[in-house]
């Protein structure tokens, strides 16, 4: 039977020692902070941003919510970031997306200091990346490699494949396993013979945001699956498709309408010998190792 990679426990014990790590740089008169920037009110974004909140609270992290106007410019927001670029107290910046169609993303994503970019995002921190100098990883790629790292799971000299291009996960993860010394391939939507690929994977990361998109038969057998995907089904045919005859989702599709689903197919998980759950997996390690950029960020800018 595969084993479960345990998300919420790995995360648990990230949190612990971040707390632990804040408590250090406190008797040494160092409080990490961390802004947080939230336009509009769209529920998921919402409740994401309270999250983090409560997190910084909970391991004793300064935070500091900004809720601009929904109608804020992008000139507006270019002042707001300058403002936290400048505050000592704030070692870390995060922007939460999506923004107003008004307010340019990427031009507000670059104007962050380097320094304070907890996200992983800019240029500055993606090359440092790409160059295996000491930077602020982008949280969920850097989330799997934790739960490897922490699960016993060999890196180095493992065939990995990565399926998804994004800069947020796809890219940083295949980045990250290069410099845990995998020998890395990257696939996408133009990847010829996808199955060919992946089924040479040690260690297959699904990132490409399609649900259920990595069937049994795309899977080497005894493989570590690491799923990234987190994508909602509301419709009956589509959740027959994936969880005919699990009573436990079943019951959930009931209650709530929808269930939750990444981007591998359940049934691929019985091929694997390790793989990450959806839900309980990877998500659960995203604000875990936020909060883990915040305390680097304040112990690089100080020298620490």
């Amino acid at each position: 039977m595969a084993r479960v990679l345990n998300g919420a426990e790995i995360a648990a014990a990230i949190k612990q020692e971040v707390k632990a790590e804040v408590r250090e740089l406190g008797v040494g008169g160092i409080r990490p902070g961390l802004a947080a920037i939230l336009v509009g009110h769209d529920p998921a974004s919402e409740i994401y941003v309270r999250s983090k909140v409560q997190a910084c609270e909970e391991l004793g992290i300064y935070s500091d919510l900004i809720t601009p106007r929904e109608t804020v410019t992008t000139e507006e927001m270019l002042d707001l970031v300058a403002a936290l670029n400048d505050r000592d107290e704030i070692d870390g910046i995060l922007i939460q997306l999506p923004l107003p169609k008004q307010v340019d993303a990427k031009v507000l994503l670059d104007a962050v200091s380097p320094a304070k970019d907890v996200d992983g995002f800019h240029p500055v921190n993606a090359g440092k990346l790409q160059a295996g100098r000491p930077s602020l990883a982008p949280c969920t790629p850097a989330g799997v490699i934790e739960i490897l790292r922490r699960s016993g799971i060999p890196m180095a000299g493992q065939r990995a494949v990565v399926v998804g291009r994004s800069d947020i996960v796809g890219k940083p993860a295949a980045m990250l396993l290069l410099n845990e010394n995998a020998t890395v391939t990257i696939c996408h939507s133009k990847t010829r013979d996808l199955a060919a690929v992946t089924r040479e994977a040690d260690i297959l990361v699904a990132a490409i945001g399609r649900p259920g998109f990595i069937t049994p038969e795309m899977v080497k057998p005894g493989a570590t699956i690491i799923d990234v995907g987190i994508n909602r089904i509301t419709d009956r045919t589509e959740f027959e498709r994936f969880f005919a005859g699990n009573a436990k989702r079943e019951a959930a599709f009931a209650k709530r309408g929808s269930v939750v689903i990444g981007d591998v197919h359940p049934a691929a998980f019985e091929v694997s010998g390790a793989y990450t759950p959806v839900p309980g997996g990877v998500g659960l390690l995203t604000i875990a190792m936020l909060m883990s950029n915040t305390v680097r960020a304040a112990r690089m800018r100080r020298g620490v």
